[in-house]
């Protein structure tokens, strides 16, 4: 028994190797990591799901016109190389400074750009796998046809994961999903396109529209984070919906430039049955962690005082046109401010890099207050039963 225990865990180690080898020849064609930072990493790898403040390229491999994408000057222009990726900032995302905050290079690749490769299962087992589409809402019906919904990401997590366990066998796949760290953040293009759907119809929801849209929210995040669960996932970093009413593409439609508070009053509420759901889930899934990132709080404490944090703009995009920079899009051509770590926004929805990590760093051990009921540190590092 001693010696095929000895053979399994050399087996594994072996794979691992070979695995890291294969991920470094990717390199910066889909995100790869540099083999000198693994051994000061705090979980073994992250995968990520979620929307266009998490996507790292997804969207630039789907089909269609309509397809919102990122892989055009001048998004990027602060990331190495200053080239797009596919991220919506002008460097580094969300995902990104999450990822380093962890212990590694940047964000785990794109999915979609993994399959083209042929790199899916040996970054799946050594970095990880970032499903996050732009414009991925948590309802399959939110920008149907030009995304990867929530469902759809945790679908291809699934099938990942079944050539994981194919190559490396159950036990190993199993202790890396119980160690790894699960990033999420999704929930605000539903908030816009229920929004949108109001406003065509030149009426403001109902109580009963509302706590009707807060349920299948709620179920379709429920069905998504407990499918995943059921995976082996056990840590859970969750970043929930920031005050939507205030981007430049919403504040640009009132006279004064005012945040939109019936919009954001509807993402609060949203995160307040965030809250409840996943400390429900917590109670009844054994072994389950989360850390809810307050994106919310952060951005308003950010309003209050952009001095303090450093900005010098926070109501208007950095890469634009027009009113607030949110009358045009981001593209070559457009207007693009001098010093952009001085504004909130890079374009007329998306945060800046600055904004990212101030964020993120915020999330993994900044002040109490943005983070429960544990921050993203005492995640990684919790030890699963």
């Amino acid at each position: 028994m001693v010696t095929m225990k000895k053979k399994s865990v050399a087996a594994a180690v072996s794979l691992v190797v070979m695995m890291i080898s294969m991920v470094e020849v990717l390199g910066a064609v889909a995100g790869g990591v540099r083999p000198s930072k693994i051994t000061r990493r705090q979980v073994p790898a992250v995968y990520v799901f979620g929307d266009s403040t998490l996507d790292v390229g997804n969207n630039n491999y789907l089909p269609g016109k309509d397809v919102p994408r990122a892989n055009k000057p001048y998004y990027g222009i602060d990331f190495p190389g200053s080239k797009p990726t596919g991220r919506f900032s002008n460097g580094y995302n969300a995902a990104d400074y999450v990822a380093k905050n962890l212990g590694f290079d940047k964000s785990p690749p794109a999915y979609l750009a993994l399959k083209a490769h042929n790199y899916l299962v040996p970054a799946a087992l050594v970095i990880g796998v970032s499903y996050a589409s732009a414009g991925a809402g948590i309802l399959d019906s939110t920008n149907a046809g030009g995304n990867i919904p929530l469902s759809k990401q945790v679908v291809y997590f699934n099938s990942t994961r079944a050539e994981m366990v194919a190559k490396a066998g159950s036990g190993v796949v199993r202790d890396l999903m119980a160690k790894s760290f699960f990033l999420v953040g999704v929930g605000s293009n539903d908030m816009f396109a229920f929004a949108a759907a109001q406003q065509k119809q030149n009426r403001s929801a109902t109580p009963s529209e509302v706590k009707a849209f807060y349920a299948i929210l709620v179920s379709n995040y429920s069905a998504a984070i407990t499918e995943l669960y059921g995976m082996g996932a056990r840590k859970f970093g969750i970043i929930n919906v920031g005050p939507v009413g205030c981007v430049p593409r919403v504040r640009v439609a009132n006279a004064t430039g005012a945040c939109n508070d019936g919009m954001n009053q509807l993402a609060a509420g949203f995160d307040a049955a965030l809250r409840t759901l996943l400390a429900g889930l917590a109670a009844r899934l054994p072994g389950l962690a989360y850390s809810i990132a307050d994106s919310y709080a952060l951005t308003q404490a950010t309003f209050a005082d952009p001095l303090a944090a450093g900005y010098a703009n926070a109501d208007s995009a950095c890469c634009g046109g027009g009113r607030l920079g949110s009358e045009g899009a981001c593209e070559r051509g457009a207007a693009v401010c001098g010093d952009r770590d001085r504004y909130v926004f890079w374009d007329s929805v998306h945060p800046s890099q600055q904004s990212n990590k101030l964020g993120a760093k915020a999330y993994y051990d900044g002040p109490g207050q943005f983070t429960s009921p544990i921050n993203f540190k005492q995640l990684a590092n919790y030890k699963n039963a």
